[in-house]
């Protein structure tokens, strides 16, 4: 319904974005002119005139950030979702995201000019032309929204809606359909099976009949669309209203409540014919878990590559200090639970695990994590290679092979998960990874539930973006040594 609408303006808003990127050169090149003339600044490449010619002349050097610009902002406004929901956000909001989009849209625009190497690109007419853009899509939005309001306001494109039912949900799904008039949605009126509701006011609209009077209702009103927002144990009652309803050729949607859940989304799937209702608490696209997972194999073999004369003297140190092998290999628990074995550069005596039940009483951590300051099993070299979070280079290794991530709650012991509390399991529904919230946050100074909530907190707001900050973050934690020991 309202989500094949705007994915279909959202395609129309995509056609005008990319009118308005593009006007925005040669407004921007004028507008450049025009600050050269009153500041006398030098005269710009391929610049012979704040002419007509002149700009022609100017777009035919540059054709391909003419065409380029335009085709990498849109890209830019698509991943950061400005033409999903936008007719659900205040201009306001719209504005903000796209001033985020205009930023990172700038960068990709500045390593094209960097890429294709155009080194007569006048820095001041790329700046002119970021903010000349941004604010001829703020303006482009603003008269495209106005007149789909007006348009639905006189009545047209118009959607008329037979609600079915008068229940909580029922109520919140009229509220929000009253509130936003300029969703082109119109009710017509309220269907509910309980005889005394019949004549009643809900929310400003009549019900104006029982389950049984639909196929009467939809033969003598103009109704588009029959929503049914009812309780689960009315599935047999509505079963002849939809029928009737497909009789006529009117549409239907049915908004059920089956279950009362907080954090899952209910999505509808197809698996090979059979129509499948999933309800996921962890929302991602394949993109953009193919781009996560990507950015692991890049990262972490960049990564072990830079570091491998690093660790090639760790490893020579840790051997020469202490008896033992070099790495220290544990069982941790992966994703859903999955085992595999985590791979460190070895910072404690070889029979640290056997005399970890002497220590249990010193534990200066609460929850099932065993931390402490003065530990006694770590060897000379392991204090350095801590505090510095070197020993933890080879995890890049678990990251290439695929069980962990860059960015990731931390993988924890099998031990540790058979004590955890039920709501903290659900932190196992992503991959470990080697640094996330924790990490740059104090890690050590922080309490075990509070640790857990961070966890769960990036699970729910993970994006992309949100891995690239805590990944930066993460080298000035490291560089300072903050939170750890």
């Amino acid at each position: 319904m309202l989500s094949d609408r705007e994915r279909f303006l959202g395609k129309i808003m995509k056609g005008f974005d990319f009118i308005a990127l593009a006007l925005a050169f040669p407004v921007a090149y004028f507008f450049d002119e025009f600050i050269r003339a009153m500041t006398s600044l030098s005269v710009k490449a391929y610049a012979i005139g704040p002419t007509l010619s002149g700009f022609i002349y100017f777009a035919s050097k540059y054709w391909m950030m003419f065409i380029g610009f335009p085709i990498i902002w849109i890209s830019v406004l698509s991943v950061n979702n400005v033409y999903r929901g936008f007719r659900l956000r205040s201009f306001r909001k719209q504005a903000w995201i796209i001033f985020v989009s205009s930023i990172w849209a700038s960068i990709a625009c500045g390593s094209f000019i960097f890429l294709f190497k155009f080194e007569l690109a006048s820095r001041l007419f790329f700046s002119v032309y970021t903010i000349t853009a941004y604010l001829m899509l703020l303006l482009e939005k603003r008269v495209l929204l106005y007149m789909l309001n007006v348009v639905h306001s006189k009545g047209y494109n118009q959607e008329n809606l037979l609600i079915v039912g008068t229940g909580k949900r029922a109520r919140e799904f009229i509220r929000a359909v009253t509130l936003h008039k300029d969703w082109g949605l119109a009710i017509v009126g309220l269907v509910d099976d309980d005889h005394d509701m019949y004549g009643k006011q809900v929310d400003g609209h009549r019900v104006i009949g029982r389950i049984q009077d639909i196929p009467f209702l939809i033969n003598h009103l103009v109704v588009d669309r029959v929503i049914f927002v009812v309780p689960r144990m009315w599935l047999h009652r509505i079963e002849d209203a939809i029928l009737a309803c497909e009789e006529v050729g009117i549409s239907t949607s049915l908004s059920l409540d089956l279950y009362n859940l907080h954090i899952a989304r209910a999505r509808q799937t197809d698996f090979n014919g059979f129509p499948l209702l999933e309800f996921e608490t962890f929302h991602a696209k394949e993109w953009q878990l193919f781009l996560k997972r990507l950015m692991d194999i890049v990262v972490s073999l960049t990564a072990l590559i830079f570091f491998s004369p690093l660790m090639l003297i760790v490893a020579i140190l840790v051997k020469v200090t202490s008896k033992g092998p070099i790495f220290f290999k544990q069982t941790r628990a992966g994703l859903k639970g999955r085992k595999f074995t985590l791979f460190k550069f070895r910072s404690m005596v070889v029979d640290a695990e056997a005399r970890k039940t002497e220590l249990l009483t010193k534990n200066e951590m609460d929850g099932p994590v065993f931390k402490m300051k003065a530990d006694p099993r770590i060897t000379p070299i392991g204090y350095f290679l801590r505090k510095t979070s070197i020993d933890e280079l080879p995890q890049f290794i678990n990251v290439l092979k695929g069980d962990m991530s860059i960015v990731g709650p931390r993988p924890p012991l099998p031990s540790e998960v058979e004590n955890y509390q039920i709501w903290q399991r659900r932190r196992l529904s992503l991959k470990p990874g080697i640094t996330c919230i924790w990490q740059v946050s104090g890690r050590n100074k922080i309490g075990f539930d509070e640790w857990m909530k961070m966890d769960l907190d990036y699970i729910d707001r993970w994006s992309l973006l949100l891995d690239v900050r805590i990944f930066f973050k993460t080298f000035i934690v490291v560089l300072v040594g903050y939170g750890a020991e």
